[in-house]
Protein backbone atom coordinates (compact mmCIF):
# COMPACT_ATOMS: atom_id res chain seq x y z
CA UNK A 1 0.00 0.00 0.00
CA UNK A 2 2.39 2.69 1.43
CA UNK A 3 5.70 0.58 -0.30
CA UNK A 4 6.61 3.71 -2.56
CA UNK A 5 7.16 6.64 -0.32
CA UNK A 6 9.75 8.37 0.74
CA UNK A 7 9.86 6.46 4.35
CA UNK A 8 10.06 3.15 3.31
CA UNK A 9 12.88 4.22 1.25
CA UNK A 10 15.06 4.46 4.82
CA UNK A 11 12.77 1.99 6.82
CA UNK A 12 11.40 -1.58 6.07
CA UNK A 13 8.05 -0.94 7.61
CA UNK A 14 5.76 1.63 7.89
CA UNK A 15 7.26 2.91 11.27
CA UNK A 16 6.05 6.41 10.64
CA UNK A 17 3.26 5.87 13.18
CA UNK A 18 5.87 5.70 15.94
CA UNK A 19 7.99 8.37 14.98
CA UNK A 20 4.42 10.40 15.07
CA UNK A 21 3.84 9.67 18.08
CA UNK A 22 7.35 10.01 19.82
CA UNK A 23 7.84 13.85 18.20
CA UNK A 24 4.55 15.11 18.35
CA UNK A 25 3.95 13.88 21.95
CA UNK A 26 0.32 11.76 21.12
CA UNK A 27 -0.61 8.49 22.32
CA UNK A 28 -0.09 6.18 19.80
CA UNK A 29 -4.09 4.90 20.13
CA UNK A 30 -5.14 8.18 19.71
CA UNK A 31 -3.37 8.61 16.33
CA UNK A 32 -5.42 8.06 12.84
CA UNK A 33 -5.88 4.49 12.15
CA UNK A 34 -5.53 3.97 8.68
CA UNK A 35 -1.70 4.23 7.97
CA UNK A 36 -2.67 5.92 4.06
CA UNK A 37 -4.72 8.98 5.89
CA UNK A 38 -2.11 9.39 8.22
CA UNK A 39 0.73 9.26 5.90
CA UNK A 40 -1.14 11.81 3.57
CA UNK A 41 -1.59 14.06 6.57
CA UNK A 42 1.91 13.61 7.84
CA UNK A 43 2.74 14.48 3.64
CA UNK A 44 0.26 17.42 4.07
CA UNK A 45 2.15 19.01 7.35
CA UNK A 46 5.56 18.71 5.83
CA UNK A 47 7.67 20.15 3.27
CA UNK A 48 8.73 17.29 0.59
CA UNK A 49 12.55 18.49 2.03
CA UNK A 50 11.74 18.03 5.94
CA UNK A 51 9.81 14.53 4.99
CA UNK A 52 12.95 13.24 3.78
CA UNK A 53 14.65 14.63 6.55
CA UNK A 54 12.51 13.42 8.93
CA UNK A 55 12.56 9.50 7.46
CA UNK A 56 16.42 9.84 7.20
CA UNK A 57 16.98 11.41 10.83
CA UNK A 58 14.37 8.82 12.07
CA UNK A 59 16.64 5.89 10.18
CA UNK A 60 19.42 7.58 12.30
CA UNK A 61 21.40 7.90 9.17
CA UNK A 62 24.85 9.45 9.40
CA UNK A 63 25.29 13.16 9.78
CA UNK A 64 27.86 13.33 6.69
CA UNK A 65 24.91 11.64 4.95
CA UNK A 66 22.43 14.01 5.75
CA UNK A 67 25.01 17.29 5.09
CA UNK A 68 25.79 15.34 1.41
CA UNK A 69 21.92 14.81 0.58
CA UNK A 70 20.58 18.56 1.25
CA UNK A 71 23.69 20.01 0.55
CA UNK A 72 23.88 21.49 4.32
CA UNK A 73 26.89 22.60 6.31
CA UNK A 74 26.78 21.47 10.13
CA UNK A 75 24.40 24.25 10.76
CA UNK A 76 22.36 24.37 8.34
CA UNK A 77 21.56 20.98 9.32
CA UNK A 78 21.22 21.56 12.84
CA UNK A 79 18.43 24.51 12.05
CA UNK A 80 16.69 22.48 9.45
CA UNK A 81 16.27 19.42 12.24
CA UNK A 82 15.17 22.27 15.00
CA UNK A 83 12.55 23.39 12.64
CA UNK A 84 11.60 20.21 11.40
CA UNK A 85 10.96 19.19 15.06
CA UNK A 86 9.43 22.23 16.30
CA UNK A 87 7.10 22.29 13.11
CA UNK A 88 6.22 18.48 14.78
CA UNK A 89 5.12 19.77 18.50
CA UNK A 90 2.62 22.93 16.54
CA UNK A 91 -0.72 22.03 17.59
CA UNK A 92 -1.84 22.60 13.99
CA UNK A 93 0.55 19.84 13.03
CA UNK A 94 0.06 17.39 15.60
CA UNK A 95 -3.52 17.81 16.41
CA UNK A 96 -4.03 16.95 12.37
CA UNK A 97 -2.91 13.20 13.22
CA UNK A 98 -5.21 12.41 15.93
CA UNK A 99 -8.68 10.11 15.29
CA UNK A 100 -10.94 13.12 15.78
CA UNK A 101 -8.85 15.33 13.07
CA UNK A 102 -10.32 12.61 10.32
CA UNK A 103 -13.81 12.94 11.36
CA UNK A 104 -13.60 16.40 10.74
CA UNK A 105 -11.79 16.96 7.87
Amino acid sequence: MLESTVWRQYHRNNSFRIAISEFCVLDFDNLIVEDKVLYAHLKSKLTKKELKLFAMDYANTNEDELKKEFSYSDEDLEKAKFKLYKKLKQDKTRLAFRITARITS
